[in-house]
């Protein structure tokens, strides 16, 4: 899942040292929404592969012939069975944009304190307007979807309770997620991220960020050992790769460079991550938000070199900006389109799968411009007010 916002706010450059000044800071913005954006597009199309196509294994018995243009569409999209490594990219950016700020402050000054009360409102004004929209609407689909015979498999309970376990982010705890949205199983770990938020920083003001990042990653393994193999999700499994996104902001403010080949690392961190997927998600979580940390470290250098020199191709600008104008609605993406895939589904293909993988990309285009409303619905003006609540704190 994506960090539902980028936490931008940051003191002036006058008040900070030259190496975390704003400009230095700020260079890698769009390159973090167009990440952002490719990977809410990745599971969301992940998702709409599952919900409307037979899978590459039954279609390749059926389609041997690459004459057939369905059947080379359908051999392009197999990158996308690995399409889950998008909730890791997720969880390194969304440690990356929360810690990014506070760090900046504290590098300026070694004795900031984090305002904790206000962090959580911000954080709350910023999901659980947007989140409850979300849980309403798929509500409003899986009850649609319920009417039509068969049932998808992928609609689990609607009721009240899990509504509120959702709505608490208590999935993975205290119940499954929300009716059909499965994706849901994200934020609840982010909300559980920013809970602990303040206290790590405390913990990075007192101890340095190595050791807190020890400590997180000994607590990874552990709680991997004992609370995941008994399919209990929670935070602490996944708090390594959040943390690694709040190791490069520390790294890029203070100017430092990736270490030489991390392009190199990142290729084989994927690699092993794809090859680990099919003994299981976890470990290859774990190998997927390495090799994007990787990867990210030596983006954001490589973007504020691009910045000073005005570099990039014109092609590579235009791909960027699309993923970055997906990147400002991805959280609302994120939210809404398993129910919307399914109740697609439900409607046209009584939740069949078909054979065609052409269904999967007219789902995915019909749901994206009905998360950019729901974005500027919704979503929009819940930034608004987070926004207005931090400028209010820095008067």
């Amino acid at each position: 899942m994506s960090d539902p916002a980028l936490e931008t706010a940051l003191p002036p450059a006058t008040a900070m040292p030259a190496a975390a000044a704003r400009p230095k800071v700020i260079a890698g913005d769009h390159l973090i929404e167009a990440l952002r954006g490719f990977a809410a597009l990745l599971v969301a199309y992940f998702h709409c592969r599952q919900v409307t196509w037979i899978g590459m294994g039954a279609f390749h018995q059926a389609h041997a012939s690459l004459s057939d243009p369905g059947t080379l569409a359908a051999w392009l999209t197999l990158p996308v069975a690995w399409g889950s490594a998008g909730v890791p990219i997720f969880f390194v950016i969304s440690g990356y944009c929360i810690h990014r700020s506070g760090a900046a402050r504290l590098l300026a000054n070694p004795s900031f304190t984090l305002d904790a009360r206000q962090f959580w409102l911000r954080r709350f004004v910023r999901i659980y307007p947007v989140l409850l929209a979300a849980l309403l609407l798929t509500f409003a689909a899986d009850s649609i979807s319920l009417t039509l015979l068969p049932v998808s498999h992928k609609i689990l309970d609607i009721g009240p309770r899990a509504f509120l376990v959702n709505l608490f982010s208590l999935q993975g705890i205290a119940g499954k997620t929300y009716g059909s949205n499965g994706a849901l199983w994200t934020l609840s770990l982010e909300v559980q991220f920013y809970l602990l938020y303040p206290l790590l920083f405390a913990a990075r003001r007192r101890f340095g960020f190595h050791a807190v990042l020890g400590a997180v990653a000994v607590v990874n393994i552990v709680s991997a050992m004992t609370l995941q193999r008994h399919d209990v999700v929670i935070f602490t499994s996944y708090w390594f790769s959040w943390m690694l996104g709040a190791w490069i902001a520390e790294i890029h403010l203070r100017g430092a460079s990736g270490f030489r080949y991390a392009y190199a690392a990142s290729a084989l961190f994927a690699a092993a991550g794809c090859a680990a997927f099919h003994f299981g998600q976890f470990g290859a979580f774990q190998l997927w938000a390495c090799a994007f940390a990787c990867y990210l470290v030596k983006a954001l250098e490589r973007s504020h070199s691009a910045s000073a020199s005005h570099g990039d191709s014109p092609a590579v600008g235009l791909l960027a900006s699309l993923f970055a104008k997906l990147g400002e609605f991805s959280y609302s993406l994120y939210l809404i389109h398993l129910p919307l895939f399914v109740l697609l589904g439900s409607l046209l293909y009584r939740s069949s799968l078909q054979t065609s993988i052409w269904p999967s990309f007219g789902f995915t285009l019909a749901v994206l411009p009905v998360a950019w409303i729901f974005y500027r619905l919704f979503e929009r003006p819940a930034l608004n007010a987070a926004a207005r609540l931090r400028k209010r704190v820095a008067a």
